[in-house]
């Protein structure tokens, strides 16, 4: 691979959300108390998975695996971008750059991988009930989690690898919060016609083949649900897979938004607002959603405060 004169900028400065430091100091608490929510809403639920037996089935097993990823994938970024709301300017080095980069994609990309992995059980569980428990085994799961996180792997380490054997010299600012490949292609002196037909293979496979695993498992999900005679079978076949599906709509649709909209002149202000809502509200929503929608994980909660209050004694 071609290299312009090695790389010439070994220090880059993000220019974050706001120049305004008032505006920056407002921003810090806002983002701590998001990714305060974040962490207690998914470790809660990671806990609640793991002591309630009740929810000891395959789909909470993703669902603690998503929170995670969920976990993790915002601790690559909202702790640096507090960091940087205290100070001026955000500089960040060109090896913290790549790591971020790379943990970024690695938790980005299992999180679109368990999401189709989700669909999949949903699936199963709704279309072929009777083969559920054959289909759907503890190794079976345990190798699609594996699977995902070698698929998240795999996908940052390529990225990384051709994203960083560029040479960055035209300018040292990013035009982001953190480090992502596409603010970093627009900032290269070298040619990046590889990098771009990386994203679209690897990006285009990862992201539209989790995509279209979804679709086709909703599609027969629906018409199985259609099939249904009682209304009160469709009802409870559908908040099965309700939860998920208002996931995967917040997911995908701010993927495509980022990542697959035309180029316009005003793009460049867009897209560090857009990211927010992918990288930082969406894993703080995902608990949210799968708790405040779902009554078995409503009933577990319960059931584990019903017991705290017996051993304690506390009404």
């Amino acid at each position: 691979m071609e290299r312009k004169n090695g790389t010439s900028v070994t220090q880059f400065i993000l220019r974050g959300l706001s120049e305004d430091q008032v505006i920056q100091r407002l921003l810090f608490l806002f983002f701590l108390f998001v990714y305060l929510f974040t962490l207690v809403g998914n470790i809660g639920l990671i806990v609640l998975v793991r002591i309630s037996r009740r929810l000891h089935t395959p789909m909470y097993f993703f669902l603690g695996n998503l929170s995670f990823v969920d976990v993790c994938y915002s601790s690559v970024i909202v702790p640096q971008m507090l960091f940087h709301f205290l100070t001026y300017p955000h500089i960040f080095s060109l090896h913290q750059c790549a790591t971020q980069l790379f943990f970024f994609v690695v938790f980005s990309g299992v999180d679109n991988f368990l999401v189709a992995v989700m669909a999949y059980d949903r699936y199963v569980a709704i279309c072929h009930p009777l083969m559920y428990v054959i289909t759907m085994t503890n190794a079976v799961c345990i190798k699609m989690v594996i699977g995902a996180f070698l698929g998240g792997l795999i996908s940052a380490l390529i990225h990384t690898c051709v994203t960083f054997r560029l040479s960055f010299c035209a300018s040292k600012f990013i035009n982001h919060f953190y480090c992502d490949i596409l603010p970093l292609l627009k900032i290269s002196c070298s040619d990046t016609f590889i990098n771009k037909i990386v994203i679209f293979i690897f990006g285009g496979f990862a992201s539209l083949g989790s995509f279209l695993v979804i679709v086709v498992s909703y599609i027969y999900i629906i018409s199985t649900i259609v099939k249904i005679h009682s209304t009160a079978g469709r009802l409870r076949a559908f908040s099965t897979c309700a939860s998920h599906f208002t996931s995967v709509i917040l997911f995908y649709g701010s993927i495509f938004f980022m990542y697959f909209k035309p180029s316009s002149g005003s793009s460049q202000e867009q897209d560090p607002v857009a990211s927010v809502f992918y990288t930082v509200v969406i894993p703080m929503l995902n608990p949210v959603i799968y708790s405040f929608r779902n009554k078995e994980v409503k009933e577990a909660l319960r059931n584990v405060a019903n017991k705290k209050k017996a051993v304690t004694g506390y009404p």
